[in-house]
């Protein structure tokens, strides 16, 4: 009976499953700013793109937290599993975030600061995705992990200095001729600034888990 009933429970690899599934839709996300980005003709279907996958997103991050309540066993603490999928679902929640600002302001063009921090959340996805299947053996796997948040970190640095990078130039454009212009660009420049944040938080989630598991 006890037998029968295990086999009914999330087995532990499901979590991991589960994981990188959440981990490409991110990355799915991620590129499809980063086209948007660039501007032209496809900006409504990069748009419609990020809107879907931030779905595919919450019902993965709703199936984790599900398996969190049913299972016996976990690959490793409930409470970190938690706030990994959480911290991976902020990640894709915030550039669903950029989109609403975009179409709100009716935004066609971008600056080239904003493409590079696009490039920078791609990357940053793109090291995320990496690290997540390596959470299935993380002593084997600590060291690659630990460099991958480094790395992550490294990512945000840059961008923060795109961030202000960033406004400089639109207040030298715009400060004194078009403020509605250096309002809207310090908007859309704060909110990518907020999506490579996020994943500097999925980073530190990785590092906090290997700290722990090692």
């Amino acid at each position: 009976m006890l037998g029968l009933f295990r086999k009914l429970l999330p087995r532990e690899d499901r979590f991991f499953d589960l994981f990188a599934q959440h981990s490409r839709t991110v990355m799915g996300a991620a590129e499809a700013l980063n086209a948007l980005l660039a501007g032209g003709q496809d900006i409504d279907r990069h748009c419609d793109r990020i809107v879907a996958l931030e779905h595919e997103a919450d019902e993965i991050t709703r199936e984790v937290l599900l398996a969190v309540r049913r299972s016996f066993i976990t690959p490793f603490d409930r409470g970190d599993i938690k706030d990994l999928i959480q911290s991976m679902d902020d990640a894709i929640d915030m550039m669903h975030k950029t989109v609403k600002t975009i179409r709100l302001y009716e935004q066609k063009s971008f600056d080239p600061g904003m493409q590079e921090m696009g490039a920078a959340v791609v990357q940053a996805a793109h090291l995320v995705a990496e690290a997540i299947p390596l959470l299935n053996r993380i002593g084997a796997n600590a060291h690659r992990l630990t460099t991958i948040a480094e790395e992550v970190t490294r990512v945000e640095g840059r961008s923060d200095d795109l961030h202000d990078q960033g406004l400089k130039d639109l207040f030298q454009r715009h400060g004194a001729s078009n403020p509605m212009a250096y309002i809207i660009g310090s908007e859309i420049y704060g909110e990518l600034e907020k999506v490579v944040d996020r994943f500097e938080d999925v980073a530190n989630e990785i590092s906090g888990i290997v700290i722990e598991n090692v």
